[in-house]
Parts: structure tokens; C-alpha cells; sequence
């Protein structure tokens, strides 16, 4: 039975107090309302001592909260006094190394990642992972300067010539691509996709006879991806071996059953074949997949390629 009567318990709510700032703003974060989260640990950090335990809890969720509200000068501050109170996590490193990249600060992106990954900073291990990295963001005006100071540095250490030889062709240097490639496959003749992308590199020369062992040997190693099942299929249809094409761009659209290239190559060749009626049903089947026009910001190097296939497995 309720002790209190109705009046009392109104009075009691009228008068609660309101919720801390920090309070206020895990409740913001927790409903993806970021800069106002921020705005609320901004105040609740204030009544803190600096190099407390709390205020390092504050300033961990102030960095985060930045960050994924792209404000990224704002996001480094809080996220390096995170770190310089103790909280060393791989995360808080993660995300002081995106945000440095997006702010154009590729020292302290590559420090943030050699913590993260436990590598010395000056080595040529960082270079390569900070490369990857800036790769992912779309930062390869950076990840070029980052994986020639690596190879400057250790000229075998695996994927720097493979990641060199993708950003070449992005740059449509495609002598520069082949050399890294090639190189690549000296030092790792097991990598599929080191393959797959000579054959691309090749196949932008319309090198068909140089563009499709490689890609053979793509998917010897790595029959997974359709990628190179894509490229071959291009390949085939332009040397006029229609049926092989069709085998390979069958075997891709299994593996990736909404790739408009797939179905649109796939269609020429039904019709080469006399298929007439199937090719064009595939070929309207491909303006249905087709992706939304997006916007295309162009960068130094010229807009990426689309992509042809699903990403493969991990590890090839």
C-alpha cells in the first residue's frame, strides 16, 4: 500500500532534480544525438579536476562523441586526453588515427595506429598499416607517401607493393602498377588478389593476353571471388570466346547475384550466341541492379574504379 498520499508524490516529481550533464549526455549518446552529447559533456567536464579519473571518463565519451560527429579537431583534443589519463584501448587509438587522417595529420594517424597494433611508429610495418588505413578513407594522396617510406625502408615486407600497385592504377600509372604488382607476386606468389589486380591493370590496356593468365591464376588460388570471374568474362567476350565467357560470368553471378556488370556482359554474350531473348532479359535484369548515380567527388588521382565483385574472404 502506498504510504504517501497523491499530492505529495506529485510535489516529490515536481521537485526531482534534473539529470546531471553526464548523465544528460550518455542519454544523448545512447540516441545517436552526438554534437548535443557533446555539448553536455563539454559542461559536465568542466566540474572536473584534469587528470582525474572522472574527468578522463568524460573526456573518452567527449572524443568519441566528436568523432562520430565528424568534428575531428574537436574529436583528437578529447581523444589524447583519454589516452594521456589511461584509457590505452585499441578503439580510443582507432579513433584517434581516423580522426588524425581526416584532419590531414599523417604523423599522428601513423603514432595512433603503431600503438594500436603494438608497432614502432618509425617503422616500416606503421607506414604499411597507416597506408591501409588512409586506403580505407579515401586518403591516397597520403598512403602513397606512407608505402613509398615503407618500402624505402624494407622493400619485401608483403602487400606494400600490392597496395602501391592499386593507388597506381587509381592514378592510371599503369606501367608503375604492373612493376609494384609483379613485384608484389615475387614476394608472394600465394596472394590471389595480387593476381586479380595485374590482370585489372592489364585489362585497362585491353592487354587481354597478359590480363588473362593472371586472372586464371586469381582464381586457381582464390575461387571465391568474383571479381576476377568478371574480368575474365570482359576478356573472353572481347577475344570472342563466348562460351567461356558465359561459363565465368555464370559462375559470378552465382557468387554475386546483384552485380549489374555480371548480367550486362553476361547479356552481350548470350546474345554473340544467338541467345537473343535470354541476353536481352539479362540485359534488362542488369538496368534493374545498376547503383543510384552517387556523388562523385573527383580526387587528384581521378575517381575510384567500381568495384567488380564481392570483396573476398579474409586472408586472400
Amino acid at each position: 500500500m502506498n504510504i504517501f498520499p497523491s499530492w505529495l508524490l506529485l510535489f516529490m516529481q515536481a521537485v526531482a532534480p534534473a539529470p546531471v550533464p553526464f548523465d544528460s549526455g550518455r542519454s544523448l549518446f545512447q540516441q545517436h544525438n552526438y554534437l548535443k552529447a557533446a555539448e553536455a559533456f563539454e559542461t559536465a567536464v568542466k566540474a572536473e579536476e584534469p587528470g582525474s579519473k572522472h574527468y578522463t571518463e568524460i573526456a573518452f565519451w567527449l572524443g568519441q562523441s566528436y568523432f562520430l560527429a565528424s568534428r575531428n579537431a574537436e574529436a583528437i583534443v578529447w581523444l589524447e586526453k583519454a589516452i594521456a589519463g589511461g584509457i590505452r584501448t585499441p578503439e580510443v587509438e582507432y579513433m584517434l588515427g581516423s580522426a588524425s587522417v581526416q584532419n590531414r595529420d599523417p604523423d599522428k594517424a601513423r603514432h595512433a595506429f603503431a600503438a594500436m597494433f603494438n608497432l614502432d611508429p618509425e617503422s616500416a610495418s606503421a607506414h604499411l598499416i597507416t597506408a591501409q588505413m588512409m586506403i580505407r578513407q579515401e586518403f591516397e594522396e597520403f598512403a602513397y607517401t606512407e608505402l613509398e617510406r615503407s618500402i624505402a625502408l624494407n622493400p619485401r615486407l608483403p602487400e606494400a607493393h600490392y597496395l602501391l600497385g592499386i593507388i597506381s592504377t587509381f592514378r592510371n600509372d599503369i606501367d608503375r602498377a604492373i612493376r609494384e604488382l609483379e613485384t608484389e607476386i615475387a614476394l608472394n606468389p600465394n596472394f590471389a588478389m595480387a593476381y586479380y589486380k595485374l590482370g585489372d591493370a592489364y585489362s585497362r590496356r585491353e592487354q587481354w593476353d597478359l590480363a588473362i593468365p593472371a586472372l586464371q591464376k586469381s582464381v586457381w588460388l582464390n575461387p571465391a571471388y568474383s571479381g576476377p570471374y568478371i574480368l575474365l568474362g570482359k576478356g573472353y567476350l572481347q577475344r570472342e570466346e563466348y562460351k567461356n565467357a558465359e561459363g565465368v560470368l555464370r559462375r559470378a553471378i552465382q557468387m554475386d547475384p546483384k552485380n549489374y556488370s555480371a548480367h550486362y556482359l553476361l547479356g552481350r554474350v548470350l546474345i554473340k550466341l544467338g541467345r537473343t531473348e535470354e541476353g536481352k532479359k539479362m540485359l534488362e535484369e542488369s538496368q534493374h541492379l545498376r547503383p543510384a548515380p552517387e556523388d562523385k567527388r573527383p580526387t587528384p588521382e581521378g575517381n575510384r574504379p567500381a568495384p567488380e565483385g564481392k570483396q573476398p574472404p579474409e586472408g586472400k
